[in-house]
C-alpha cells in the first residue's frame, strides 16, 4: 500500500472546494487507495489553519465537525511519533516536520503544493510531488 504524508494546504484546500486534485485525494484516502501518514506536528498545523477566522468562513463546519476531522485524521491515518530532527530547509524550517514524519514512516510521498519541498523531489527515499502528479499515480494504480 502507498504511504504518503499531505502538506497541511492540500488537506485543507480539500475542505475549502470539493473540486480539484486536493479534495480527489482525499476521497482515495478515504476509500483506502492509500495510507495517510500524519504526526502530532502535522496535526497542530492542520488545526491551527482550520480554525483560521477566514478558513472557518469559508468552510463552514462546526466546532465539533472540524474536531471529528481532525480525529479521523488520527484514527484512519498512520500516526507517526518520535521523529528524527531534520533541519534542511533553512528558508521554511516548519517544512521540515513533513520530511521527518516521512523519514520516520518511511513513506513513499510527501504531497505538497509547497515550492520548498517540490525543490527538493526526493528525500531519502521518499519522492516529493504535486497534487497533480500524486492523484495520476494513485489513478494509475
Amino acid at each position: 500500500m502507498i504511504k504518503a504524508v499531505l502538506d497541511a494546504n492540500i488537506l485543507v484546500s480539500a475542505l475549502l472546494t470539493s473540486k480539484g486534485h486536493p479534495a480527489r485525494i482525499l476521497t482515495q484516502w478515504k476509500i483506502g487507495t492509500f495510507d495517510l501518514v500524519v504526526s502530532p506536528s502535522i496535526l497542530q498545523e492542520i488545526a491551527r489553519v482550520l480554525f483560521y477566522p477566514k478558513i472557518r468562513k469559508r468552510i463552514c463546519w462546526s466546532d465539533s465537525e472540524l474536531s471529528d476531522f481532525l480525529v479521523n485524521l488520527t484514527r484512519f491515518g498512520i500516526m507517526v511519533t518520535g521523529e528524527p530532527v531534520v533541519d534542511l530547509l533553512k528558508e521554511d524550517p516548519a517544512d521540515n516536520k513533513y520530511l521527518a514524519c516521512a523519514q520516520k514512516s518511511e513513506a513513499d510521498f510527501i504531497v505538497s503544493g509547497d515550492h520548498h519541498l517540490l525543490e527538493l523531489r526526493n528525500y531519502k527515499g521518499t519522492r516529493i510531488i504535486t497534487p497533480k502528479a500524486f492523484l495520476t499515480i494513485l489513478l494509475e494504480s
